[in-house]
């Protein structure tokens, strides 16, 4: 028995050989920027200028188009559509050029997918329409508030005057009166009530001169008739009666009609002045205040209905200029979309 243990001896192993691989060096590969700033300035500012330039050239043909004598220029529906036409035009030209120059100018993109350029090619179109708005916006701040801000004044003006016709017309009306001033917002209806009546009795023609073979008076021995005392035959002064009969009428504006004792008072003046009879005086005194409500209602009718043209002008051009402006985003946004396009061939 071998209790050393004879084993076979085991041959040498080679020895291994083992290949080290050194990665090389990772280099950061410059990263594009999602925005180009300068091309999105770029088309704004042109932009904005072809939008001036545009908006100069739309006043000059508005105003030659028009007239303020008859029968002559457009009418004012025609400047109103054609307004809105000039309008669209300029932010389709405008924003067209401004997305295409931002599209066109914008860095080019590597490894990127094709969606994500279609993305930032709009995103940039969109930017560029939003600066050159804003640009001209602050260009023509002037104009822009002038377009919309004039109605909403001559709406509230308007508006206003047909609220207090009647009481600016009586206050102003009170306030000439007091000062005795034969001018006045009413005097014309007070010079219509003391209007001559044509029917009316003419005076007697004065006496010829006496006959020669008339007897003389007697000159000495008769005393001489006696002068009539101051005032007994004195009649109203024409300026005090205009005066208080424009107060009556003027506080006959704050009711609905005149107090019946003011129409008789008043129509004793008139047939004091006119040699009208009582009846007379009073029916024209009825007649005059009916006119004077219905002119003023009138008044009121067409301030109301020129507040409410106002009204919708300034209510459609506000609803044209967002329509106008709507349009001219997507214009922009699809112009940059055709100028990448162009900037990647």
């Amino acid at each position: 028995m071998n209790t050393r243990g004879d084993y076979a001896h085991p041959e040498p192993v080679a020895a291994a050989t083992v290949a080290v691989v050194t990665p090389p060096p990772v280099v950061d590969l410059p990263r594009d920027s999602a925005v180009s700033w300068g091309a999105i300035l770029a088309g704004a500012i042109a932009a904005a200028a072809l939008s001036l330039i545009l908006v100069i050239l739309g006043v000059g043909l508005g105003l030659s188009s028009v007239s303020p004598w008859s029968f002559e220029g457009v009418t004012a529906e025609t400047f109103g559509w054609s307004s809105i036409a000039w309008l669209t035009f300029t932010a389709i030209a405008a924003s067209g050029l401004g997305g295409y120059l931002a599209g066109r100018l914008r860095t080019k993109w590597s490894n990127i997918h094709g969606d994500e350029t279609y993305f930032r090619d709009t995103a940039h179109g969109f930017v560029s329409w939003a600066v050159a708005t804003l640009l001209t916006a602050a260009l023509l701040t002037s104009a822009i508030g002038g377009i919309l801000g004039a109605g909403a004044k001559v709406s509230g003006a308007t508006a206003g005057a047909a609220a207090s016709t009647a009481g600016g017309i009586a206050a102003a009306g009170a306030g000439s009166a007091a000062m005795g001033s034969d001018q006045g917002d009413v005097q014309y209806w007070v010079d219509s009530l003391f209007r001559a009546n044509p029917t009316a009795a003419q005076p007697a023609p004065p006496a010829g001169p006496a006959d020669a073979s008339a007897p003389a008076p007697v000159a000495n021995g008769a005393p001489p008739p006696p002068r009539p005392m101051p005032g007994a035959d004195r009649r109203p002064d024409s300026r005090e009666v205009r005066t208080e009969v424009n107060r009556i009428i003027l506080n006959s504006l704050k009711s609905d009609t005149m107090d019946p004792a003011d129409t008789q008072y008043l129509g004793q003046l008139v047939a004091a002045q006119t040699g009208m009879s009582q009846a007379e005086a009073q029916a024209r005194v009825t007649d005059v205040q009916t006119r004077l409500r219905a002119a003023l209602d009138n008044a009121k009718v067409q301030a109301k209905q020129a507040a409410d043209d106002a009204r919708k002008a300034t209510a459609y051009a506000a609803l044209w200029l967002f329509i106008t402006l709507l349009i001219g985003a997507f214009i922009a946004s699809l112009s940059a979309t055709w100028g990448g396009r162009r900037r990647d061939l």
